[in-house]
């Protein structure tokens, strides 16, 4: 695996409790330090929806996770049984892993400073969190990892990564991860375009 875990404090989390949890707790008027907002956990999970006819791709689609995140994913499988969909109950649909600690916090360093400008006409990722200060961003194949050679793929396959908060509101969650570099469309710009298209 390339994808490694320094025993230095992360660059990411050194900037939040340096800077960003300062700016949260005066934007939000937060006087318990432990309850700013903070980035618990990243989920990134992959669904293999052409497993049902080949089965090995959920193995490869778990090595190309593990080459991303620097873990080893956990196999998904099928809870219930869809005739139409020729799937099977226990049947491996997916792949997911679980990031915490240095890794969590290597792993979206890499993502918004590596990753996400490498995709091309990027302009920024959406700004809709789930309600509860959590956000999850969906990429269409796992070729813009450094990791990947493009010449070792098998398939395309893209995959969700959801950025779990101790957030409690959306505005909350939404300021913690623009602080640490989360690339949001700029909603300044966003809202104007809507005016000139209503007018």
């Amino acid at each position: 695996m390339s994808a490694t875990v320094s025993t230095n404090v992360p660059r990411l989390k050194e900037r939040y409790n340096q800077e960003v949890r300062a700016k949260l707790r005066e934007r939000f008027g937060i006087k318990n330090d432990m309850a700013t907002p903070r980035l618990v956990k990243i989920t990134v999970n992959m669904g293999v929806g052409s497993a049902v006819e080949n089965k090995s791709r959920v193995e490869t689609a778990a090595k190309d996770l593990a080459m991303i995140t620097g873990q080893q994913p956990t196999i998904r499988k099928a809870r219930e049984a869809i005739s139409a969909f020729k799937l099977r109950d226990g049947m491996p649909i997916g792949c997911a892993v679980t990031l915490r600690g240095a890794r969590m916090w290597e792993f979206l360093d890499r993502l918004v400073s590596v990753v996400l400008p490498r995709i091309r006409d990027f302009r920024g990722v959406k700004d809709r969190l789930d309600g509860r200060g959590n956000y999850t961003l969906g990429l269409a194949e796992q070729t813009v990892f450094p990791e990947i050679e493009l010449d070792k793929i098998d398939f395309v396959q893209g995959m969700d990564i959801t950025f779990v908060t101790t957030a409690k509101t959306d505005e909350e969650g939404y300021f913690l991860l623009k602080e640490l570099g989360m690339p949001f469309v700029q909603r300044d710009a966003a809202e104007g375009k809507k005016k000139k298209k209503s007018s």
